[in-house]
């Protein structure tokens, strides 16, 4: 019973951080939900394997199959009406039962739990690193980190298909990645790529040769068009005036600046010039700055800038 005693105890400690973190989260306007495993199907995962049994850190579950209401996002018990269980299982670790594996998939790096939700709340709040699962990999293009919306997991599933279709990943090892803010902007890319195939199909002297694939379109629009936005992005510091922005946001509101400059220009003005005049003409004033930079930094997301 002195088990159990202390585990009542350490279970009502657990529900007044919980409660502590949930207040924290609102005035941070910051999510501190587990994700739902359903989420994942957004990421187009293309098949599942069996790992068996092996040793996972604890940090890295970020989610559950059926009960991702019933914890917060560091796994802290809400539903008051289970802690019986969890209770039962924090007592059994002080008697120095062996606990079974709980099981889990693996998604881009992350665990869902599909069976030992409580298992995984004793052991966050005992600050146990690492926990033994039967692990079932889904394959998946993209990584998570955990810290996803829906919008950001609906984000990284149409990246996911973008890199299926270009095969970016194989023709341009360690490119750097190319994520957006806003669903739907991929398909822009793609018809970016399908111009410029088309463009060298055309070029001076190309007569008689065969037509330009579309692995080659891929790497000439990476290198020719994409690589060059962004570096001339880094060159001029354009990111420290869009915070919350990414290079691939700031990428297509280059290029349509570019070619708006190209039409009133009646030449080709380069994407140096379009940087830096899209910067100098629309970067918000540094008061809104200030500010967007304190929000990301209240909801975690500095990193963003």
């Amino acid at each position: 019973m002195q088990e159990r005693d202390q585990a009542r105890h350490e279970v009502e400690r657990a529900h007044l951080m919980s409660d502590v973190r949930g207040f924290l989260s609102v005035l941070r306007r910051v999510p501190n939900d587990l994700l739902p495993f359903d989420w994942v199907k957004h990421l187009a995962p293309e098949g599942e394997h069996q790992l068996g049994v092996q040793s996972i850190d604890v940090n890295r579950i970020i989610g559950s199959v059926d009960r991702y209401r019933e914890f917060d996002r560091h796994y802290l018990p809400r539903e008051r009406h289970l802690d019986e269980r969890w209770i039962g299982v924090r007592a059994a670790q002080l008697q120095g039962k062996e606990l079974p594996p709980i099981q889990v998939y693996e998604v881009g790096g992350r665990y869902f739990v599909k069976d030992g939700n409580h298992r995984v709340s004793v052991a966050r709040r005992q600050g146990q690193k690492y926990i033994d699962a039967n692990v079932i990999r889904l394959q998946v293009q993209v990584p998570l980190d955990g810290t996803e919306s829906l919008k950001d997991i609906i984000i990284k599933g149409e990246y996911a298909r973008f890199l299926k279709l270009t095969r970016l990943d194989e023709l341009v090892p360690h490119h750097r990645p190319i994520l957006f803010t806003t669903p739907g902007r991929y398909d822009k890319l793609l018809d970016h790529i399908r111009t410029r195939q088309y463009y060298l199909d055309r070029k001076p002297g190309r007569a008689g040769q065969e037509p330009v694939t579309w692995e080659e379109a891929v790497v000439s629009w990476y290198n020719r068009l994409y690589r060059r936005i962004t570096d001339n992005i880094e060159e001029h510091d354009v990111m420290l005036r869009f915070p919350g922005r990414t290079e691939a946001d700031l990428y297509l509101w280059i290029m349509d600046h570019r070619y708006f400059l190209t039409q009133r220009s009646g030449q080709d003005v380069g994407s140096e010039e379009a940087t830096v005049d899209f910067s100098q003409r629309y970067a918000p004033p540094i008061y809104q700055r200030v500010g967007q930079r304190f929000r990301l930094l209240l909801g975690g997301k500095l990193s963003a800038t």
